[in-house]
């Protein structure tokens, strides 16, 4: 299912305002990924940038191109796991946000 502009716009707007939820956003996101929900985590993930950074300054911070980013956590794509920890690693930065695994049984 697509999501419609209000979703997106209404997600945009409360993060804009509110740090606690931006910082969930990106921990889901993080958590989807390492619990094997690649599609989801990517969605997340997309949510989070197109609401916070944007793909433009994420491909400044990256050296990548906005379209590679954008296709690479498109539903079609299957990014390297090196590019997706380094978009991982810059968006804590630039979030100022230190995300740890911490391993239970």
């Amino acid at each position: 299912m697509a999501l419609t502009k209000d979703f997106k716009q209404t997600v945009k707007v409360r993060a804009e305002r509110d740090a606690a939820f931006r910082r969930a956003l990106l921990t889901e996101a993080v958590e989807q990924l390492l619990s094997g929900e690649l599609e989801i985590g990517k969605a997340v993930l997309r949510d989070y940038i197109n609401a916070t950074i944007g793909f433009e300054k994420l491909a400044r911070e990256t050296g990548t191109s906005s379209k590679s980013l954008m296709r690479m956590l498109g539903p079609k794509g299957n990014p390297r796991a090196s590019n997706l920890f380094m978009v991982i690693g810059k968006l804590q930065r630039v979030a100022g946000v230190h995300l740890a695994v911490d391993a239970e049984r």
